[in-house]
């Protein structure tokens, strides 16, 4: 399948506890544009794709999405951990303390549970694509909003490397979509 490595894709450090960006960023881990929806959306579509480079591509993308994921909740983590009750509820982040301490959850910034609506897997090959660029899309706009927001030179520096990738993913998604329309297009023979 893979292997894991147990070191970040990316290292993550924070200037000191954040609470106001930790509320902000974790839409990135459990929102409806967020790495957990990312990952699990290419992982299923992988199945229904007619090529192997496709199932390929979304093998490799869901995986690192994981990754994103990983690097994500150590963003959130460190923001939170040695904050204080006051900044937490400064924050507004009092009422998600009391459901799960500091630890983490898969809620986007209004503190919404992720549910699985925010994903799709239609097990059409050239809409699935569509609906991953798009996605690839919405997490780049915003990760470039969480920057905008960001007042954490560090934590800025990690969500511009997110964003990045989110860059690379919709050019692979891209590609596949190219291999794909011709692999329909192409005459079958059996």
């Amino acid at each position: 399948m893979w292997l894991y490595e147990k070191k970040l894709e990316y290292p993550v450090r924070v200037c000191g506890p954040n609470p106001r960006l930790a509320k902000n960023i974790i839409t990135q881990y459990g929102g409806p544009d967020g790495e957990l929806a990312a990952s699990l959306r290419y992982l299923t579509q992988r199945y229904t794709m007619p090529i192997p480079q496709a199932k390929g591509v979304l093998t490799d993308i869901g995986t690192e999405e994981l990754a994103h994921m990983e690097i994500v909740a150590a963003l959130v983590y460190n923001l939170l951990k040695d904050a204080s009750i006051e900044e937490i509820k400064a924050a507004g982040l009092d009422g998600y303390y009391a459901d799960h301490d500091k630890a983490l959850y898969f809620v986007n910034a209004e503190g919404v549970p992720w549910t699985a609506s925010y994903i799709q897997s239609k097990g059409d090959p050239v809409t699935d694509l569509h609906e991953d660029m798009a996605a690839e899309e919405k997490a780049r706009s915003t990760y470039e909003w969480l920057i905008n927001l960001s007042d954490d030179p560090d934590a800025t520096d990690v969500l511009k490397f997110l964003r990045e990738r989110e860059v690379v993913h919709f050019q692979r998604f891209g590609e596949t979509l190219m291999l794909v329309q011709e692999w329909k297009e192409g005459r079958k023979y059996f």
